[in-house]
């Protein structure tokens, strides 16, 4: 079993336990009109938005809705279930548009995908940070098959030929099967599992394998916002986000409405190459137009074999589309970008960490010496954006700035789970320091900016981070090929400040702008002078700026 420390946040699709009661709407029905409270909750208007999106199955548009809302609303019950109906949705959707998962459904036998719910269901028993309720996982894991019954994606593959109202008789007698069956261990757990798959097969003739698979993930998914399951695919992905290299076209993207936004080109990729630019949008993907199917889906047609090709059309800035053939080929992935002097009568270095990897201690250390090279007087590292990654690099990126002092401690349920991160470094870079934050900063980007603001080594500018305070083991799964993202402990910052759901606060706080040399919402790439948090940043630094710049 392998297992890493992985704190990352962004964007999550995976999340806490609902009850039967609340399931979502069935096929062909409208979501239910829901009224809640004005004053100390969420208004009605909130929600209603929410329900147009569900009723429009954009259901990645409706998580970022619900999130955005809970964070304003944290205490209201209802936008939370929203959320995690919309949650439940995607989720079940990116897995059945994963070839890998689907050949899993295939090849897998019951007994196999039984003896995987256990496995899963031990490791969350004797890993995860906080006690197991049993009762809410087995109720998680009926009402992902539940919504998995309403998924066009999940009954075109597995159900293509069953009737409907056969479908719906069946999804609504789910629950019954479950609730009022005793569950106080796993092996109860993969009991009515395992009695649930045999109805499934016997009265619609659904994989039994898909109705295990279904329970092991919405279990997983009932303990937390980032406790999943991982397939074949996602957990090759993980381990290429941590090695820093990956098989693809070399490009950052993010869905733009209908398109995929070019954030990002690696420098010598094969998207490079083939000239696709920063500020392109990507309309069409081989055949299929982007317009046409959810953004994680086209993005995953971007994925394949080394060696082969995919076919682009893409929109440059001025709406003038072109079409390109992309090798996919392994990429190595940079962490640091944009390195350069900012203000060079102040001598001002400025570079930007987009995520933590095991590279990354490596590229900040030519970043930070080629800056000194050029003069660096003060430094602005901006890790805006920034969804974290591993543990270990936010420690060792705070340690070249910290010469003692705590960094992190993370806490769990076993006490092997506890540890205090301390700098101990003897060449640590001593240049007055301004960190650049916003909401997207999360996870072992809020271990770094934490441990600058608490040790008081530098200025916080921009917006509060995004408040993920939990660590991740990855867990290679014996029983198959796929893993598990599992919540193993929380972390804290030097002040033994909690993250969770705060997330670190700016000294300076100034509103959101395009980040430089990053597309803005027209796809043209932004300067320096038009990223107003940069400006004050720059602002800050001049007022603190020192010959200090040599390690020591």
């Amino acid at each position: 079993m392998l297992r890493l420390l992985w704190v990352t946040g962004g964007i999550l699709f995976f999340a806490g336990g609902i009850s039967a009661p609340n399931l979502p709407f069935a096929r062909g029905q409208q979501p239910p009109e829901l009224t809640v409270s004005i004053g100390e909750v969420v208004t009605d208007e909130l929600i209603q938005s929410g329900l147009r999106l569900e009723q429009q199955r954009l259901w990645l548009d409706a998580i970022q809705h619900y999130e955005s809302a809970t964070r304003q609303h944290p205490d209201d019950a209802s936008l939370k279930q929203r959320l995690l109906v919309c949650r439940i949705h995607h989720d079940v959707q990116r897995r059945y548009q994963d070839t890998t998962f689907v050949r899993s459904v295939g090849e897998m036998s019951l007994l196999q995908a039984l003896d995987l719910y256990v496995e899963l269901l031990a490791n969350m028993e004797t890993h995860y940070v906080d006690g197991i309720d049993w009762q809410r996982l087995v109720r998680h894991g009926s009402a992902s098959l539940e919504v998995a019954l309403t998924e066009p994606v999940f009954i075109e593959k597995l159900l293509p030929d069953a009737k409907p109202d056969a479908i719906e008789t069946f999804r609504m007698a789910i629950h019954k099967q479950v609730l009022n069956r005793a569950t106080t261990s796993r092996h109860e757990l993969r009991a009515i599992a395992s009695q649930v798959a045999e109805s499934a097969k016997r009265e619609l003739g659904l994989s039994s394998t898909a109705v295990v698979l279904e329970f092991a993930c919405g279990s997983l998914a009932a303990l937390d916002p980032y406790s999943r399951f991982l397939t074949a695919g996602q957990l090759e992905e993980t381990f290429s986000s941590i090695e820093g290299n990956f098989v693809g076209l070399g490009i950052e993207l993010k869905a733009a409405g209908d398109r995929l936004q070019v954030v990002n080109v690696i420098a010598g990729g094969p998207a490079a190459e083939a000239g696709l630019n920063a500020g392109d949008a990507i309309v069409q993907v081989d055949q299929t137009k982007t317009s046409e199917v959810s953004p994680d889906y086209a993005a995953d047609l971007l994925r394949g074999p080394e060696g082969s090709f995919v076919g682009l059309v893409v929109v440059d800035p001025a709406n003038s589309s072109r079409s390109l053939w992309v090798e996919r080929r392994r990429v190595e992935v940079p962490c640091v970008e944009n390195v350069h002097i900012v203000d060079e009568e102040n001598h001002i270095g400025y570079l930007r960490l987009t995520s933590f990897q095991k590279t990354t201690t490596r590229e900040l250390e030519k970043a930070l010496w080629d800056l000194h090279r050029l003069g660096m007087k003060s430094l602005i590292i901006d890790v805006r954006g920034n969804p974290g990654g591993l543990l270990t690099a936010a420690v060792e990126v705070a340690d070249r700035f910290l010469s003692a002092g705590r960094i992190v401690t993370t806490r769990g349920r076993n006490a092997r789970e506890n540890f205090d991160y301390s700098a101990h470094r003897t060449n640590t870079w001593n240049v007055p320091l301004a960190v650049l934050i916003d909401p997207d900063s999360a996870s072992a980007s809020e271990i770094f900016a934490g441990a600058i603001r608490d040790q008081g080594r530098g200025q916080l500018i921009g917006q509060t981070s995004y408040g993920k305070g939990s660590v991740q083991g990855i867990f290679r799964m014996q029983a198959a090929d796929c893993g598990l993202c599992l919540t193993t402990a929380k972390f804290y910052s030097p002040s033994g400040q909690a993250i969770s759901e705060r997330g670190v606060q700016p000294h300076v706080v100034v509103e959101p702008s395009y980040i430089a040399a990053r597309p803005n919402a027209q796809g043209e790439i932004t300067r320096d002078a038009e990223d107003r948090v940069l400006q004050k940043a720059i602002e800050v630094s001049r007022g603190d700026a020192r010959l200090t710049s040599l390690p020591r």
